[in-house]
């Protein structure tokens, strides 16, 4: 009987291990599938880049939708739609920011790895929160 909690503690710490690892550097395809983007370091912070896809804010792959006219022109494969973002000591990510290029507007954000080793990002208004579910890209 003692072999039972010794696995499940090795099975705990291996898990945890698994959570307790920085997404920098890690690519992963968005909830509609339309994209990937790769989580990188930038400067002191987190931030995350589109590689492919135009998304779904327009056929041409350019950030038509932004509210500045200036910007309006600019591709949006390469574009940081995530900013800020500082690891916690839990690994989860806090104090970004998400740019969604098909409504032109930023949200406040957090990210982290789930158990099931798919990532959670959400985008917050205010108390209100959506959260996509984006899976490794392979």
């Amino acid at each position: 009987m003692k072999l039972t909690p010794a696995l499940f503690l090795a099975t705990t710490l291996i898990s945890t291990t698994a959570l307790a690892k920085p997404l920098e550097g890690t690519v992963w395809r968005t909830a509609s599938g339309s994209g990937t983007i790769k989580i990188e370091a930038c400067g002191g912070k987190t931030c995350g880049r589109i590689l492919t896809g135009a998304s779904k804010a327009g056929e041409t792959g350019l950030d038509f939708r932004n509210p500045s006219p200036a910007l309006r022109t600019r591709t949006l494969v390469g574009l940081n739609i995530l900013s800020g973002f500082t690891r916690q000591p839990d690994f989860s990510y806090k104090g970004g920011t998400i740019y969604n290029p098909e409504d032109g507007k930023s949200y406040r954000s957090e990210f982290k790895l789930k158990r099931d080793g798919n990532l959670e990002v959400k985008g917050c208004v205010g108390p209100f929160c959506q959260t996509q579910i984006w899976t490794a890209a392979q």
